[in-house]
């Protein structure tokens, strides 16, 4: 937003004035346009409509409570909420408690507020729990019906070879899987075995690094009801992504140059004398869960490992488990939900993934509702200020760090990242947690995350033990390397944060776009890379070069037009000489819109009939 917008306001098609409560703020109509103290025009009206919007939910909220006595006083904190958020969209909120003091509440009050609090308190860590336990149900449900599949895609050793489909394949895999842990422990297993060997192991483990973010992103839709929110919690889920992306638009092409994952691993295991190790595995989360999700479904978690080993009789089993004997009870049958129902695979899986969609929105809503109710007044402001206040004086640089080791800490015990990051985004959307202070806690998941696969690795063979843990340890290096490119620097620690930013507000206004998003970056691009690697490496370069370099050439101009546009021609100082279809998400959107109203329209037409005739027989 610039500093200090001007619009053109003499001309009543271009701006209007709108008042809330004691304020008034100057935004422009549909084709608005704010200039630039440069003196060039840019599209003004999306990033002033959002504020616009918020004004309204305030000023809607205000007038719902303006009867309350304990609400009269803050007309200030109001008035100074609207200053904030005219200035800083991204402010973080004023959460107020719209409640009587504590000071001024009697005995039995007092009793009954704490009261209701312990009960809240509670219903959260149930919803949670309800919460991780969908994860865990959707994440074996896309196991049922996607196993087999990817399974057989890391036997296409042809496809492997090509480190841009390896990366396509580690996305497409973990985001049927649901989970980093699972792709690269089976890619893990793949070197050990010798089917697979390192470099090529790589690219898919920075793939799956890749595809386990759409796990918060798919949470963050939770929170589109309220835009505010909304534009928050997205920006807070696909700071995940856009980490992942940067690093791996630097590390592939140097690993593909240099090698450099597969050189420093080396180096590090090289002193190192491989002896048999048995592998050991954390569990802290899974102890909790695993008695109930044990009762709805169990899979068996070797089908997946053995087809992608080419093994002939895996083929032939199921992955719903048929026999649960062990060596102390070898008659010992298998008791849950869905077992030997005679459904088929590609049934219980639909099956289980609509019951765990069903429960993950029910407990994200559930949650996003609950933290609301709690997070008012002294509460919010105490939880707010532990997790987003630095270090004093000169130690403030290392607050990030120490968030980071928090984050580490915390995925490696309960292992699992996309659980770490998703129970944080709602909280980012209600303000409680800033985007600055999510990039790192995300940063350190991403390196607890890791230590499953460090753990799978020590547990194979003692002849391929070497090769399986250089795996792992390129995984961590990836992440490592990643942070150390991304984060020291301020002006680099920006960027992600900032492309984020620009994700949150396209999709607060347009908050289809989000689905497209997800849909567009997790499925349809690594799809048609994959497909485009098919027909040839001639039709791949072919297609992938201009792309790619359309792609440099818009973005090289976009930074231009925000920082230099005098070294530009006049008529790429903007892009209003392209179609509004080309620039501008508007269209689609009134599309989508009239297809929508087509409906209503319907109903509203209907009911009028309705009530026409209902006027005539009276």
């Amino acid at each position: 937003m610039p500093e200090n917008p001007v619009f053109e306001s003499d001309d009543p098609e271009t701006g209007d004035s709108r008042s809330y409560g004691s304020s008034t703020i100057r935004v422009p109509h549909h084709e608005g346009r704010a200039a630039s103290a440069n003196g060039h025009y840019n599209e003004g009206y999306d990033e002033y409509r959002d504020v616009d919007i918020e004004m309204k939910n305030l000023s809607a909220k205000r007038n719902s409570k303006a009867l309350r006595p304990s609400s009269l006083h803050r007309g200030s904190e109001f008035s100074s909420q609207q200053e904030t958020l005219a200035k800083d969209p991204w402010a973080m909120p004023e959460l107020a408690d719209d409640g009587p003091a504590w000071s001024d509440l009697s005995r039995r009050e007092k009793c009954r507020r704490t009261g209701f609090g312990i009960l809240k308190a509670l219903a959260a860590l149930l919803l949670l729990y309800m919460f991780v336990i969908s994860l865990d149900l959707l994440s074996s449900s896309f196991r049922i019906l996607g196993g087999r599949a990817a399974g057989r895609t890391f036997q296409e050793s042809e496809l492997l070879s090509n480190p841009v489909v390896g990366l396509m394949i580690g996305v497409l895999v973990t985001v049927v899987v649901q989970s980093s842990s699972t792709s690269s422990s089976i890619v893990i297993a793949m070197v050990s075995s010798g089917m697979l060997d390192v470099p090529r192991a790589i690219y898919i483990i920075m793939g799956a690094n890749v595809g386990t973010t759409i796990t918060n992103t798919l949470v963050s839709l939770a929170q589109s009801a309220d835009r505010t929110q909304f534009r928050r919690a997205f920006a807070g889920a696909t700071i995940h992504d856009m980490f992942n992306w940067l690093t791996v638009l630097i590390l592939l092409p140097l690993e593909v140059a240099s090698g450099y994952l597969v050189k420093l691993t080396g180096a590090i295991l090289s002193s190192w004398d491989p002896q048999r190790n048995e592998g050991g595995n954390v569990e802290l989360l899974t102890a909790i869960t695993k008695p109930l999700t044990q009762l709805i479904i169990q899979l068996d978690s070797k089908v997946i490992e053995d087809i992608a080993k080419n093994d002939p009789t895996a083929m032939n089993r199921t992955m719903i488990k048929e026999s649960c004997h062990t060596k102390a009870n070898p008659n010992k049958t298998c008791q849950f939900l869905f077992y030997n129902t005679g459904l088929g695979e590609t049934n219980t899986g639909i099956i289980m993934v609509l019951i765990s969609l069903a429960l993950l929105c029910a407990s994200l809503v559930g949650i996003v509702k609950i933290l609301n109710s709690i997070l008012k007044g002294t509460m919010a402001g105490a939880l707010r200020k532990a997790l987003n206040t630095d270090f004093p004086g000169r130690c403030s640089f290392m607050t990030g760090y120490a968030a980071m080791a928090i984050g580490a800490g915390i995925t490696f015990l309960i292992q699992s990242s996309s659980v770490f990051t998703s129970a944080l985004t709602p909280l980012v959307g209600l303000g409680v947690v800033s985007i600055e202070r999510m990039y790192p806690l995300t940063l350190g998941s991403n390196i607890g995350t890791t230590g499953t696969g460090l753990l799978a690795a020590m547990a194979s063979d003692p002849k391929s033990l070497k090769s399986a843990l250089q795996v792992a340890l390129s995984h961590l290096c990836f992440n490592i390397t990643g942070i150390l490119i991304w984060y020291p620097l301020p002006f680099m620690r920006l960027v992600p944060i900032e492309l984020a930013k620009k994700l949150g507000t396209v999709t607060a206004k347009y908050r289809w776009f989000a689905v497209v998003y997800i849909i567009l970056t997790f499925l349809i691009m690594p799809a048609c890379i994959i497909g485009l690697t098919l027909a040839g490496s001639a039709v791949l370069m072919g297609v992938g070069i201009p792309l790619l370099l359309l792609i440099a050439a818009i973005v090289l101009i976009n930074v231009l037009q925000a920082k230099a546009p005098q070294i530009l021609p006049v008529f790429l100082q903007s892009w209003d000489f392209l179609p509004r279809c080309l620039r501008s998400l508007q269209p689609y959107d009134a599309i989508l819109y009239k297809m929508s109203c087509i409906d209503c329209r319907c109903c509203c037409r209907k009911n009028s009939d309705e009530s026409e005739d209902g006027k005539a027989r009276n």
